[in-house]
């Protein structure tokens, strides 16, 4: 008898592994070649009068209404100049960022395969930390100064942001702006239909970085993500007991979906807890419904939440 179950073990593993393998050789085979454009280097390497040249070139980076002295200060000021020169130290060689980003199109195409190759622009951007990549249909646009490391002394932020500053964050950045192209807006204003939203961003994650670990496709730290696992049945317990899952109210979000320094169940654990339980939860669930029913990822995409719940099967670990 424990032979055969050891049979079975072994039959199974083998059989992913040759499931993973063939997604893996199907996508390697799919023709990406990337174009990357880095705008950061031409802006500040531009002398002031050849900026109407480069306005010319790239308009879409000069919004209407903005007077040439606001580019001309951006390209002269000694703190702009001196976070070029960081951004510079950090990615004066693009090539294995460029080589992975190809990776990852490639595992996109293989899914999606409809998807336009985009064009990638790296920026110097405001260190606006909610939208670090932009992805546009044909345009990829990266902001290198979000990812000089969470300790740079640029960064004047509070930790639970600035912990994604990390340069490995930059491809989770892209899947998840490339997730809110292809996940319609949900219908249901539900707290079960928000963290399923997120659940369904981490999930492309799993597929689109296969060789990322958990942690970073969330952006937790190993401990944030130990806590969420130790304490999964918890939190699902609270969530059932207080009747949040069908609750629409708004404030849901911030307490348990949005980054924060930690999630708000207005109890003794809030300090320990990590934010965004919420869309772990989710991830949790999506996950669960994928391994319970035969969907491809774009089906997915467009389940709604009420058909992934009450399929997914999910029961939390105890």
């Amino acid at each position: 008898m424990k032979t055969c179950v050891i049979f079975l073990v072994l039959s199974f593993f083998f059989l992913s592994c040759n499931t993973k393998n063939k997604t893996e050789n199907s996508a390697e085979a799919i023709p990406v070649a990337l174009e990357v454009i880095r705008f950061d280097k031409i802006f500040f390497e531009t002398e002031p009068q050849d900026l109407t040249k480069v306005k010319k070139e790239f308009p879409f980076f000069f919004p209407a209404g903005n007077d040439d002295a606001v580019w001309l200060d951006k390209m002269q000021n000694p703190l702009w100049r001196e976070l070029y020169t960081e951004v510079q130290k950090k990615f004066s060689n693009f090539d294995s960022c460029k080589a992975q980003l190809e990776t990852t199109f490639q595992n996109i195409k293989h899914y999606f395969p409809k998807t336009k190759t985009p064009k990638v622009f790296t920026v110097i951007s405001e260190m606006d930390y909610n939208n670090k990549v932009i992805y546009a249909d044909s345009l990829l646009i990266i902001s290198l100064e979000m990812y000089l490391g969470k300790e740079h002394k640029f960064y004047q932020f509070p930790d639970y942001i600035k912990q994604n500053f990390e340069p490995q964050q930059l491809l989770p950045d892209v899947v998840e702006s490339f997730a809110k192209s292809q996940i319609p807006p949900s219908k249901e204003k539900s707290f079960l239909a928000a963290m399923i939203y997120v659940g369904k961003e981490l999930y492309l994650k799993d597929m689109l970085l296969p060789n990322y670990n958990d942690s970073d496709k969330i952006g937790y730290t190993s401990e944030q993500l130990q806590w969420c696992e130790e304490n999964e049945s918890y939190m699902w317990r609270y969530f059932i007991e207080d009747q949040l899952l069908y609750n629409d109210d708004p404030k849901l979000i911030p307490r348990f979906i949005s980054p924060a320094p930690f999630s708000k169940f207005y109890l003794e654990i809030d300090n320990e807890s990590p934010g965004r339980v919420g869309a772990w939860i989710g991830w949790q669930i999506v996950r669960s419904y994928m391994k319970n029913n035969e969907v491809s990822l774009p089906q997915l995409m467009h389940t709604s939440a009420k058909e992934i719940f009450e399929k997914s099967k999910y029961k939390p670990k105890k």
